[in-house]
């Protein structure tokens, strides 16, 4: 990987810890990601209808949901114009195979390979002018990650549909959400049994483990921040059945290096992309004497997988769990 692409990632990771932490202050933040209420037939909260086909449903307009703030967004036809302003979100309208749709992504869209090739409207903020050049149907951002830019674009009437997905699950439900508002429920139904079906796997894996079997887990995604309960990457450590040894505090927050010491991590999991983070903690003071250091547990994970809660997180709860259990996790 080149330095240059590195030091990007690192860059990006930074600004999701900054735009997560500073969310906590405001008291802003949902619990969960909203479901679906419609003024017309469907209802992706309650799935299909017996005896129905994805293939035979189609979405009936006009359509109103809420978003993660509780706004009601209301659409009169499937978006034709579309703006993501996080990497996830990109993930998610591509999986639904909303190629020619998207006008528009941030610099920090880089998966699929297609999405390096979309005009870009600025950073993860968003650039409120090559937003409205792009002429969107609708934005589609996340809350915490893009909420600076929320303000303006809603100054500007930019139609912004906003969410917060806090678990795998809740993951799921977006991308269904997204499948209904862009009349891609078929697609977004393959892309959620895919899902269900990696994590299926995993949940197999390991539901033998008993209480003590389990292994502590210490994960850090940017350096010297680790995340507690009420987020997907605490999720991710749950469902690979690992315990997190920070998992009695919430959300995003900086690290105690004495209170690692004291948990004594049997694992620890860190975002491979971000430069020199390995070493860094290998380095700390008294880390050395951690099992996880001493057994030689401490193992990268795919930064673009950890940190983004779209279609590829079951990939994430994968690898966290290869990582937590090799010998069970194949």
């Amino acid at each position: 990987m080149k330095t240059m692409n590195k030091w990007k990632k690192t860059a990006f990771i930074s600004i999701v810890v900054l735009a997560l932490f500073g969310s906590f202050g405001c008291g802003q933040r949902t619990d969960s990601v909203p479901p679906a209420s419609q003024s017309g037939k469907q209802d992706v909260a309650q799935g299909a209808v017996a005896g129905e086909t994805a293939a035979s449903r189609r979405t009936t307009y006009p359509l109103t949901v809420k978003d993660a703030t509780g706004k009601e967004v209301t659409f009169t036809k499937a978006p034709e114009r579309i703006v993501s302003l996080s990497p996830s979100e990109t993930e998610v309208l591509f999986a639904l195979g909303l190629d020619d749709q998207i006008v528009g992504v941030t610099e920090w869209c880089d998966y699929p390979e297609a999405a390096k090739s979309k005009p870009k409207v600025g950073n993860l903020q968003g650039d409120p002018e090559a937003i409205l050049a792009a002429n969107p149907d609708v934005v589609f951002a996340g809350l915490s990650l893009n909420k600076k830019s929320l303000e303006k674009l809603n100054e500007l009437n930019v139609n912004v549909f906003t969410v917060e997905p806090k678990t795998i699950d809740q993951v799921m439900e977006r991308i269904l959400l997204y499948g209904q508002i862009t009349d891609r429920q078929e697609q977004a139904e393959q892309v959620v049994a895919r899902m269900k079906e990696e994590r299926q796997k995993v949940v197999d894996a390991v539901k033998g483990l008993k209480d003590g079997e389990k292994k502590k887990v210490y994960v850090e995604f940017s350096p010297g921040w680790t995340v507690g309960k009420g987020e997907f990457m605490h999720d991710l450590i749950t469902l690979a059945g690992g315990i997190n040894i920070a998992g009695e505090t919430a959300g995003w927050h900086q690290i105690s290096e004495e209170k690692v010491i004291q948990a004594n991590p049997d694992v620890i999991l860190y975002a491979k992309g971000v430069p020199d983070l390995e070493k860094t903690i290998r380095g700390r003071s008294g880390w050395d004497s951690i099992t996880a250091i001493r057994e030689g547990r401490v193992i990268g994970v795919d930064d673009n997988l950890l940190v983004r809660p779209g279609p590829r997180i079951t990939q994430a709860l994968t690898e966290v769990a290869k990582a937590i259990y090799p010998d069970l996790v194949k």
